[in-house]
């Protein structure tokens, strides 16, 4: 399927929050109990439609283990959009989150769009974060916010789509620039065609008097 631009993505959090079946679930439609630790990074894609726009969102979920933190800190670069994952039955989980959002911060570009996903709402009865304090780092930070579960494709599509959302968004506003590499959003065949003919006509190329 052509697309107008493609957004790079990349799922951060503690090991066994539920990242990589996340990535299943949005991109497959499908949940897998017997979900093997991420090593290194693992990679996913899906065309999605934001105001009329195709646009594909390049996926890589990351290894949660500290052993590949280093690893992980290289995908930060050039990535456009951030899902920060917890596991609201893991108090731990949540204490981890400013760790992880500084590498975000400090690795990544400025202009990220990142949002908090409090995965597992399907064994509420386990609950150790409340939404409540979801929310509130959320806000304390900047970030969008929603809770889900990968296993019953609760708000999953939510959390994808929230974070495409916000940068289409910035590309209208002019915060990013699709031609800038390191933006993670690069134009789609037939946009980049049209801006390169626009250019050209701009320019007194081959449409010049």
């Amino acid at each position: 399927m052509s697309y107008s631009y493609l957004f790079k993505y990349i799922i951060i959090g503690d090991t066994g929050v539920g990242k990589s079946c996340l990535l299943l679930q949005f991109t497959d439609k499908r949940f897998r109990h017997d979900h093997d630790l991420t090593i290194g990074v693992e990679f996913g894609s899906r065309t999605v439609h934001v105001e009329n726009k195709n646009i594909k969102l390049q996926i890589w979920d990351t290894a949660g283990q500290e052993s590949f933190r280093s690893i992980t800190r290289s995908y930060y670069r050039g990535a456009a959009g951030a899902l920060l994952v917890y596991d609201i039955t893991r108090r731990d989980t949540f204490l981890h989150l400013n760790s992880w959002l500084q590498d975000a911060r400090e690795n990544g570009n400025s202009g990220m769009s990142i949002i908090l996903v409090g995965n597992k709402t399907d064994i509420e009865s386990h609950r150790m974060v409340s939404t409540e304090e979801g929310l509130r780092f959320a806000r304390e930070n900047n970030l969008l916010f929603v809770e889900a579960s990968a296993k019953n494709a609760s708000n999953v599509e939510v959390a994808f789509m929230d974070v495409a959302k916000a940068i289409y968004e910035k590309i209208k506003e002019g915060t990013i620039h699709p031609s800038d590499e390191n933006s993670g959003v690069r134009m789609g065949p037939s946009v980049a065609a049209n801006s390169r003919l626009a250019k050209k006509q701009t320019n007194g190329g081959c449409c010049s008097n």
